[in-house]
């Protein structure tokens, strides 16, 4: 488990990278309450191309604990892209013109189709539906730094995944200490 505190130091919040796990081999709640995820503020559950087994356990768990989550796609970017290949797009960096053409479809599928995804996963876990933040990497960390963004029509869920997280581990960690100096947004 990675421990990385947030490098804005207006946000007095640390992060944890939990590795995942795969294919569970234990009860759910074991796996969970072994990790510790009980404790966190909130729990991001990040995936790239599916649900596992083990993204149900930690949604399921932390609705039991009542530790709010947020389920995050990955790597829209590359999704996006390989969406847009077969469509006739073949990366060639003159072809801006077929990109452009072609981004705005294959976007919407792709956010059509992760949201399908998601829904039928947590119905099939009889959880309640949730939003899912689809998100890339590049356009994610050049947000957070600051950094202007290139191509800010490519922003999906990014800036809201940022606003939700921020403003939800204030409520959860301040709700009963408005006035602390830590907890002054």
């Amino acid at each position: 488990m990675g421990r990385y505190p947030d490098p804005n130091s207006d946000l007095p919040f640390v992060w944890y990278d939990i590795p995942g796990a795969g294919t569970l081999s234990q009860p759910d709640w074991v796996y969970f309450n072994t990790l510790g995820l009980f404790v966190f503020d909130c729990v991001v559950v990040l995936f790239d191309t599916r649900f596992a087994q083990t993204d149900i356990a930690i949604l399921t768990n932390c609705r039991r604990f009542q530790v709010p989550t947020y389920i995050v796609r990955s790597k829209a970017d590359i999704h996006i892209h390989n969406i847009m290949c077969p469509d006739g797009y073949d990366s060639d960096p003159d072809n801006a013109t077929v990109r452009e053409s072609l981004f705005p479809g294959a976007r919407g599928r792709f956010i059509a189709a992760t949201r399908e995804n998601v829904e039928e996963n947590l119905t099939k876990a009889d959880l309640p539906d949730q939003r899912v933040y689809m998100v890339s990497n590049r356009m994610l960390l050049s947000m957070v730094k600051g950094h202007p963004l290139r191509s800010p029509h490519k922003i999906i869920n990014e800036g809201k995944l940022i606003e939700d997280i921020v403003h939800d581990a204030y409520t959860h960690r301040c709700g009963a200490r408005a006035n602390d100096d830590n907890c002054s947004t």
